[in-house]
């Protein structure tokens, strides 16, 4: 084999007594980073940096919560017998979309009661969230979980026969999906960070976050396409794709409106359009 992406041996690191679970330990590395961009962002906005913290301390854990109902929920007939697997969130399985929504609903709802700037922080976290997301999947990495169709190019991931999906034992490596997706977030919030503000300066204040879901969309469907592990399927389709679809035209269609020039008209105050 010319080269390939070896696999860790272990989804654990060992610190002394200590043991950390590495899908746990990215998943929180991400969620620090996320809340440092988003800080920064959110100051540089005119806002405080303590109310991204207060909302990341309801957000997150309410992001893990949302993440492992979705995943219970669009795959079932797995815990079937098997309930005490539910709550090992370390083994892997936190679904991307009820994740985000409910991440996103209760930092809302505390920038609200805390009477921060919610377009801000829309803008602040659609940078920070991507990025977040980048980190978390190097746990699939360590899980030797989710990975693509088998393939024999130089970037292949090395998969131990033990984790390969029955019908795929002789095949060695396997696109690595992981790393196909974490690569195409931190893309997605470059372009948010850098690229939107010049391609879309008239955007209005807090629309940044539908372009981040957007542009997370349409990389989740060619990285879905190409995954292998069993799924619950809807027409023959995987379900993550169908969400894929719906979200990323509900996204376009938000954006849409951010891009709308709002009428000069006698029915809206034009202070109305100035962010504040």
């Amino acid at each position: 084999m010319f080269a390939a992406i070896p696999s860790p041996s272990t989804n654990s690191i060992q610190i002394g007594a200590l043991e950390l679970r590495a899908y746990g330990l990215m998943i929180a590395v991400g969620a620090l980073i996320a809340v440092w961009i988003s800080s920064r962002r959110y100051e540089a906005a005119g806002g405080d940096a303590v109310v991204v913290h207060r909302m990341a301390t309801w957000a997150i854990p309410a992001g893990i919560l949302g993440g492992r109902f979705y995943h219970v929920a669009t795959d079932f007939s797995r815990f079937q017998g098997q309930w005490i697997e539910i709550p090992k969130v370390w083994k892997g399985g936190l679904g991307i979309w009820g994740a985000v929504a409910a991440a996103t609903l209760t930092g809302w709802w505390i920038v609200r009661r805390e009477e921060g700037d919610v377009p801000a922080m829309f803008d602040a976290t659609a940078v920070g969230i991507p990025v977040a997301q980048a980190i978390g999947r190097l746990g699939n990495w360590f899980n030797q979980e989710l990975f693509g169709r088998p393939t024999d190019l130089p970037w292949g991931l090395q998969i131990d026969p033990k984790n390969r999906p029955s019908g795929y034992v002789e095949s060695e490596t396997f696109h690595p999906t992981f790393l196909y997706e974490a690569l195409w977030n931190l893309g997605v919030a470059g372009f948010v960070a850098i690229v939107t503000p010049k391609l879309f300066p008239n955007l209005k204040k807090g629309y940044s976050w539908a372009i981040y879901v957007v542009g997370y969309t349409l990389g989740r469907l060619w990285i879905e396409l190409l995954r292998t592990d069993k799924a619950t399927e809807v027409f023959g389709v995987r379900i993550n794709v169908w969400t894929s679809i719906i979200v990323l035209f509900v996204a376009i269609g938000i954006v849409a409106k951010g891009l709308r020039n709002e009428p000069a008209d006698g029915h809206r105050n034009s202070s109305e359009s100035v962010p504040h």
